[in-house]
């Protein structure tokens, strides 16, 4: 299937974020930098037109806030971060150290193993479900993990590949037509934390 044009953004960075704590569902306030990385891609989508969306969870509508400054947008609950079950609210090197067998072998296998997860069938299901009503291009604002699945879906590509491509906060991550690029608007500003659990 072909989808319209995709402007994806994960959220700043987030109190979470910068201890490695395991959102998941949970929440946290964005930091400063999180609202400076925010407030950054505004000039960047404000020429692109579509429509505007984000997660309903708060790191995401604090995000979108700063990134639409004052335009109205969209909320749907399929934008939601992966539930990572047990694991969330933890630090992920403790849970790597307490579960090992858990976090065994590929980095990304980890969230199919999450006690009482989504894991990552139950994400593309949702993801999928978005993508497929999509009337035209889309400007979205979501999370670490679910941004992933989204480009994979759009571009036809398998679970397996969902560490492939880059992911940055303080990023727009564009997918037109099966292809990636990566709208940046300063690299020492946008430089990701580690990856557990956007």
């Amino acid at each position: 299937m072909t989808y319209p044009d995709l402007y994806l953004m994960r959220h700043g960075q987030t109190l979470w974020n910068a201890e490695q704590r395991m959102q998941g569902r949970l929440d946290s306030a964005l930091t400063e930098l999180g609202k400076t990385q925010a407030a950054a891609l505004a000039p960047l989508v404000a020429p692109v037109e579509g429509q505007r969306w984000a997660s309903p969870q708060g790191r995401a509508m604090a995000t979108a806030d700063l990134v639409f400054a004052g335009s109205d947008y969209r909320t749907d609950p399929r934008l939601v971060e992966i539930d990572v079950g047990d694991f969330s609210g933890h630090r992920f090197d403790d849970l790597r150290t307490r579960h090992p067998e858990t976090f065994a072998g590929d980095h990304w296998a980890w969230y199919d193993r999450a006690p009482n997860g989504e894991h990552f069938a139950g994400l593309e299901a949702r993801v999928r479900s978005f993508l497929d009503e999509l009337q035209g291009p889309a400007v979205i604002v979501t999370h670490g993990i679910t941004l992933r699945m989204m480009r994979l879906v759009a571009m036809g590509r398998s679970v397996a590949q969902i560490g492939e491509l880059p992911l940055e906060q303080g990023a727009v991550h564009i997918v037109r037509s099966g292809q990636h690029e990566t709208w940046r608007v300063d690299p020492l500003k946008s430089a990701p934390p580690p990856d557990p659990a956007g």
